[in-house]
């Protein structure tokens, strides 16, 4: 049976005791700790998976014969940088990276910029057929690359660019822009249309809102789109390879191809050339990192 405590007040009443403050309900939310324990589980596993294709092609990288593959338990009493050195002294790497940069950063200055005034006219202006020409633009993804390669090939050899670096980038601004103009004009859409009166209101052009007020706004958007124009650039094989006829202009995707013959294949050689092949990729993501999550989120909020 249990008893209350009654203290008395300064006048002899009875005054209850005030009863011990319980332990604080959990909010509403908040995992227990066998919950932490599971997500943090999964967050570990799912991190272990993503890293071990990268970690095993560092591991076959360091295996001195072409086979070691075949028995990747050897390769760790024979780890050596050869490959490395025979690759950056006895391949045009090089001139495979230069190639590649110069497309990849023309594809991505390029075709930002084309999607971004594209995404602001589409976000702001009413003109007759607007919304058809977003689905044109969204159609255009449909077709895969065997059924364009022959006509953009003779589209480029009458304009006299086939093997030549401003031609590969018009081709992959094809594929990079329709994407980036939808991704752009659903950012633009988060942006207040009131921004764009009040710059007008200061007297500045539409060019001048758009470049002074609204790019600056805009740069999470920006920055995924120029990511997304970097990597479809940077890893394409297909055009590069029927569009690209001179060895010095080749990209690190046909390049990888020079260590493949008809009876053979340089998988060492291979697998330490795409380790260094992703140093470029992994500092450029470094450089947008922060402003990645951010326009992905805010440019499907709306559209």
């Amino acid at each position: 049976m249990s008893t209350t405590t009654v203290q008395q007040s300064a006048g002899g009443a009875p005054v209850p005791a005030i009863a011990p403050a319980s332990a604080p309900a959990r909010r509403r939310g908040r995992r227990g700790a066998a919950g932490s324990i599971v997500s943090h589980g999964l967050l570990i596993l799912a991190s272990l998976i993503a890293l071990f294709p990268i970690v095993w092609l560092v591991y076959l990288s360091l295996g001195p014969d072409k086979d070691d593959y075949l028995h990747p338990g050897g390769i760790w009493s024979k780890m050596t940088l050869d490959n490395y050195s025979f690759v950056l002294q006895e391949t045009a790497f090089f001139h495979w990276l230069q190639s590649t940069l110069i497309v990849s950063l023309g594809t991505t200055l390029v075709g930002v910029v084309i999607a971004a005034t594209t995404g602001y006219a589409v976000s702001r202006m009413r003109f007759p057929g607007y919304k058809k020409f977003m689905w044109v633009l969204l159609c255009t993804q449909m077709f895969p690359i065997a059924v364009l390669i022959v006509p953009m090939y003779q589209i480029l050899s009458s304009l006299q660019l086939v093997d030549t670096y401003l031609g590969l980038i018009l081709v992959y601004c094809s594929t990079a822009v329709p994407y980036c103009a939808w991704l752009l004009k659903g950012y633009f859409d988060t942006i207040p249309f009131e921004i764009d009166e009040a710059g007008r209101v200061d007297g500045l052009t539409p060019f001048g809102t758009f470049f002074r007020l609204i790019l600056p706004l805009a740069r999470p958007g920006l920055a995924v789109a120029a990511f997304y124009s970097f990597i479809t650039a940077f890893g394409e094989v297909a055009f590069a390879t029927v569009f690209m006829l001179d060895d010095e202009k080749y990209t690190f995707a046909v390049g990888l191809q020079s260590f493949i013959s008809e009876h053979d294949a340089q998988r060492n050689l291979m697998a330490a050339t795409a380790v260094l092949i992703a140093i470029p990729v992994s500092a450029f993501f470094y450089l947008v990192q922060k402003n990645l999550v951010t326009g992905l989120t805010a440019g499907g909020t709306k559209g």
